[in-house]
């Protein structure tokens, strides 16, 4: 197996004492699409800068590619790009500016970054806002401009820390097709998020951060077996009355037209309405009241368990 990441013990430490990761062992195989998730102060944010090499680590290895981060420093940090959660632009700068002078932080020469700047921004739909300042855009521009600058050297491994966070929904899933595409040309991605539904939707692979340690890593399809239930919110043609039951399920009566169904690993969906249908209910409409892996996120990072 190729690995694009492999951390070996790796840990650190703050100067107040705070334990921010706890010899964690991570590996990301070479174009996979992976999710690494946790809670705020989970240790995410360490975690990526020292795999960025903007962060030193207490003790412990990171290899990118198979190359020894503290012995090719230079060599890793172009193979990476990173978009980060904040905004940290020059506001005075146009925007394709602050693209050609990324690029040129790796060595790209202006008249190479001006052709690659017009690509990226033509991609992300902000071609006509190229001369134009960050202050001028929206959330969800800004956030297009900031993938884009962290495309500007080729990376080989890409990234994101909360790609999406506070852009609209039409925007979080044109994002998502764009980087399905870089992913589909080779583009290897770690991606940080609080949207359960995006880690579920785009990543292949995940690891769950809790407390500075690793709690889970594996293939989403296999984490996501571990569902023991499934909760579902079932719109009905029939007014409901407060006796439905199923056997082996939790229902509770929402309304006069909707009913939430705890649905255990054993049972399909059919089966539920093939069971309503015998009581003369009919099902509408069907929705998740809450997500899997969001339900399965809870349950390994909670204090409690």
């Amino acid at each position: 197996m190729i690995l694009a990441l492999s951390t070996k013990a790796l840990s650190k430490t703050y100067s107040n004492r705070l334990e921010a990761l706890k010899a964690v062992d991570l590996k990301v195989k070479k174009g996979d699409f992976f999710a690494l998730l946790g809670s705020n102060g989970a240790g995410k944010t360490t975690a990526i800068g020292i795999i960025c090499g903007l962060i030193k680590p207490t003790s412990g290895s990171v290899e990118i590619n198979g190359l020894d981060q503290k012995q090719n420093i230079n060599k890793v940090k172009r193979k990476i790009g990173l978009m980060p959660q904040e905004y940290n632009f020059n506001p005075h700068e146009p925007n394709i500016e602050i693209l050609i002078n990324q690029a040129g932080y790796f060595g790209i020469n202006r008249k190479e970054a001006r052709v690659r700047a017009e690509e990226l921004l033509k991609k992300v739909n902000l071609w006509e806002r190229r001369f134009e300042v960050p202050q001028s855009l929206s959330g969800g521009m800004k956030r297009r401009l900031m993938l884009a600058r962290a495309l500007m050297h080729k990376p080989e491994i890409l990234i994101l820390d909360e790609p999406t966070a506070g852009v609209d929904v039409e925007i979080r899933r044109s994002i998502w097709r764009f980087l399905k595409q870089l992913n589909k040309e080779g583009v290897t991605i770690i991606l940080t998020t609080h949207y359960m539904e995006e880690a579920e939707s785009l990543c292949r692979n995940i690891a769950i951060l809790s407390e500075g340690e690793i709690v889970v890593q594996s293939s989403m399809k296999d984490l996501l077996k571990k569902a023991k239930h499934q909760i579902l919110i079932l719109e009905c043609v029939e007014s409901l009355s407060e006796n439905i039951k199923i056997k082996h399920c939790e229902c509770d009566v929402l309304d006069e037209h909707s009913l939430q169904i705890t649905l255990p690993e054993s049972m399909s969906i059919s089966d539920v309405i093939a069971k309503l249908l015998l009581q003369n209910v009919t099902v509408s409409h069907i929705r998740a009241a809450q997500n899997r892996l969001e339900s399965l996120f809870l349950s390994l990072t909670s204090k409690e368990d």
